[in-house]
């Protein structure tokens, strides 16, 4: 078991029919919990019924919320999710709310300092309070996950910059690594290659690239390990990444073979996205039965 500390949003997503509590970070959580890992969720929620709701449901999941804060002034937030006619979600993300006033605990520090992993994304970053406290809690991390999930217009690529340099493994999507590439007067058709100037720009020895439904590449110790993934009936894309990066995070605490890694966490992804919501429950021969497939 790894103690695990997980930081940044909590929400509800509201889908057309119903909302599902959802949140990158959280989700991502929520998968590693249920690998019996030890996690910690450092978060805001309003003060109404939707943030209370929100706590008992990270309780219930086991995940410590001693450091989810309840704030007075701002409400617990709401994601509209937007399907396509693929099972693909893009987000309309309201501002203010709670989550970006993440404010720094004492407690937090030393949650922090005990654990093997600290995971976080760039949304957080969208505002000067939760964005100090993170950069103060990275320095107390022993090994710091970032998640890039771009999320216009909440981001700027000079943070995002900071962001990667002060990271010891970063995940992409393979649109998120073009346009960074990009921005830094990177170009190429070669999917290593990109991977590649990253890796020297930032400094930063392990990359993952999530790629839809053709799986993804995992760059460690100067490899490259790929999964073409598994095929299945997509219900929607939502949190299929979170779990896919919780699983890979889990695999590595671990000191599992890199190979196989990359394809137990495709599998878990691939089943996320063939079932409604982010957080599916998702069973070890679930796992073991889409892999041999």
């Amino acid at each position: 078991m790894s103690k695990v500390v997980c930081f940044g949003e909590v929400l509800w997503d509201v889908f057309p029919t119903h909302k599902k509590i959802g949140g990158a970070p959280l989700n991502v959580a929520l998968r590693l919990s249920s690998f019996s890992n030890d996690v910690t969720m450092i978060s805001s929620v309003g003060n109404d019924s939707d943030g209370e709701k929100v706590i008992s449901f990270v309780k219930e999941n086991g995940i410590s919320t001693k450091e989810i804060q309840v704030n007075n002034q701002y409400k617990t937030s709401y994601v509209k999710v937007i399907l396509d006619s693929g099972g693909s979600a893009s987000y309309d993300i309201e501002f203010p709310c709670a989550w970006d006033y993440i404010e720094l605990k004492e407690s937090s520090k030393e949650i922090v300092k005990k654990s093997d992993a600290f995971i976080f994304g760039s949304l957080v970053t969208r505002n000067e309070v939760s964005k100090n406290t993170l950069f103060e809690l990275l320095s107390f991390a022993k090994f710091k996950v970032f998640d890039v999930n771009l999320r216009a217009p909440h981001y700027n690529m000079m943070l995002l910059n900071k962001l990667m340099k002060v990271a010891d493994f970063i995940k992409f999507n393979d649109e998120e690594l073009l346009e960074i590439c990009e921005y830094f007067d990177f170009k190429s058709d070669v999917l290593e290659d990109n991977i590649k100037f990253i890796s020297k720009k930032t400094k930063t020895e392990l990359i993952c690239v999530t790629l839809g439904g053709d799986g993804a590449i995992f760059y460690r110790d100067n490899n490259f390990f790929k999964s073409s993934g598994y095929k299945v009936s997509v219900k929607d894309t939502v949190g299929a990444g979170d779990s896919f990066l919780a699983t890979l995070i889990n695999e590595i605490l671990n000191n599992n073979n890199s190979e196989n890694s990359i394809e137990y966490a495709c599998a878990v992804g691939a089943l996320v996205a063939s079932k409604d919501g982010a957080n599916p429950k998702i069973s070890t021969s679930d796992i073991e039965s889409i892999m041999i497939q």
